[in-house]
């Protein structure tokens, strides 16, 4: 180890020659996105779409070097570029979200009233955590919103708590954002506004000719911000970005995307034209996960589809069926949790269209999240313990299921990170006890995280 300045300043490597520095056409970074087939696609961005994005952005928010942007967002995620570079062009701070906060709401909520966070970006999802936590509005922040569609209902309940609040959208092929709107205090609706700057789009037929105000066609985006297409794959790139017809020597891209202009000139999404599909605000392809599904030695056939805010897996076995939990953890070796399915379904065949292509709409609906354990004195192992009776209605309410078991499985029963949050929330409220996101996973039962309450209690009433 060198511990002496004349000896460190000796041993050091001569600094490197200054390189050319980057031009507009230069890559700037690969996001690999979700693939049809199971292999994901690798989008490549260069330096002038990540530049036009950035100055649009910064002159629509209004950065400045008073910010301080709250680094939330995961690295794969490409909606996280804007929460480290913006700040560094207009000379603001980062303040960087330690790992599990994402899913912490009470946690994040301490961390931007405690450094002064000015600009917080989040799904819609990030939101309802952050408002379960305790969010209230004490810190005036500038929230930005996107990855998957806002609901009305939260858009009212988050407005009268930030300074200002915009709906963004825009896929990773057009870099980050697209469109934005400022969802104004007296909301009725919410869209996804108009382009922003350098960007155009269009809502095409399927003949690629433009639609009338009011009508649904796909949204295809054109501008600065168009991605050079996909690294190592010209016959997808060539199929996904195309010439702008509008526009002599441009590009645009088909997003997939249903859309409507409104006669104001802001835009209405309705939903996707294929089978991709955005879960808490992570774009997924069914494929990619189907695909992995079939590599399970059990599974002969396998299909994935999305009920309400559940991923459902249906499986036609090879034998013996396996178990869900075998299932999930097969594909949580390889996938992230987001692309996991809650519930899960066998059946003897899977339903097909005249042509042989999975008919996904007459699947047949899926088993309601529900209890597992049919022992009726499961029921009431509970043994009368009121935090039980307590946890068992919160779980209820919060799941949507009836007549929950103490030993019931969380995951079982449709769980996810997000309904882990609003129940260590609710407990939160109830009996001002901590529960720690990890307990869920480890213990995730109601018997089990009613022993951490009644230990958390116990632990308040001897400190008196």
């Amino acid at each position: 180890m060198v511990t002496d300045p004349a000896d460190l300043a000796a041993t050091a490597d001569p600094p490197p020659a200054p390189g050319r520095p980057p031009t507009p056409g230069d890559l700037a970074y690969v996001m690999y996105t979700s693939g049809s087939t199971g292999a994901p696609k690798a989008v490549a961005v260069s330096h002038g779409a990540l530049a036009n994005l950035l100055l649009g952005m910064r002159d629509l928010l209004g950065s400045g070097p008073t910010d301080r942007w709250l680094a939330l967002t995961s690295l794969s995620f490409d909606i996280s570029a804007l929460e480290l570079y913006l700040p560094l062009i207009g000379g603001g701070r980062v303040v960087i979200a330690p790992e599990g906060a994402a899913t912490d709401g009470t946690r994040l909520r301490r961390l931007i009233h405690g450094q002064r966070v000015t600009h917080v970006q989040a799904t819609p999802s990030g939101w309802r955590i952050l408002l379960d936590g305790g969010f209230d509005g004490r810190d005036a922040v500038v929230a930005l919103t996107g990855g998957e569609a806002l609901p009305l209902p939260l858009a009212r309940e988050l407005r009268p708590r930030v300074a200002r609040l915009f709906n963004v959208y825009g896929p990773t092929e057009t870099t980050i954002w697209s469109t934005a709107e400022e969802i104004p205090p007296d909301l009725d609706r919410v869209t996804i506004g108009r382009p922003i700057a350098n960007t155009r789009a269009y809502v095409l037929d399927e003949a690629q000719r433009p639609v009338p105000t009011g009508l649904t066609g796909e949204l295809y985006l054109a501008g600065h911000g168009v991605a050079d297409g996909y690294l190592g794959n010209p016959a997808l790139s060539a199929e996904r970005f195309r010439p702008d017809p509008f526009a002599p020597g441009g590009r645009l891209y088909r997003t997939g995307d249903r859309c409507a202009w409104l006669p104001d000139g802001r835009l209405v999404y309705v939903g996707r034209d294929d089978n991709q599909v955005k879960i808490r605000g992570h774009r997924v392809e069914l494929g990619e996960i189907e695909a992995r599904l079939l590599a399970h030695p059990g599974v002969a056939e396998g299909a994935v589809v999305l009920r309400g805010t559940h991923l459902v897996g249906y499986t036609v076995p090879r034998g013996t069926p396996p178990e869900p939990a075998d299932l999930r953890r097969h594909l949580a070796e390889t996938l992230p949790a987001v692309m996991v399915p809650t519930i899960w379904s066998t059946v003897d065949h899977l339903p097909r269209t005249p042509n042989g292509k999975l008919d996904r709409a007459a699947l047949p609906d899926p088993p309601r999240p529900g209890p597992t354990d049919p022992d009726p004195a499961a029921a009431g192992a509970g043994g009368g313990d009121p935090v039980v009776t307590e946890l068992t209605a919160i779980w209820q309410d919060v799941l949507q299921v009836d007549d929950i078991g103490p030993h019931e499985d969380l995951f079982d029963l449709g769980g996810h990170s997000l309904t882990i949050t609003r129940i260590s929330s609710r407990i939160r409220q109830r009996y001002a006890v901590e529960v720690p996101l990890d307990a869920f996973f480890d213990t995730p039962t109601v018997a089990e995280i009613a022993m951490i309450v009644h230990r958390s209690l116990a632990g308040v009433a001897g400190g008196r």
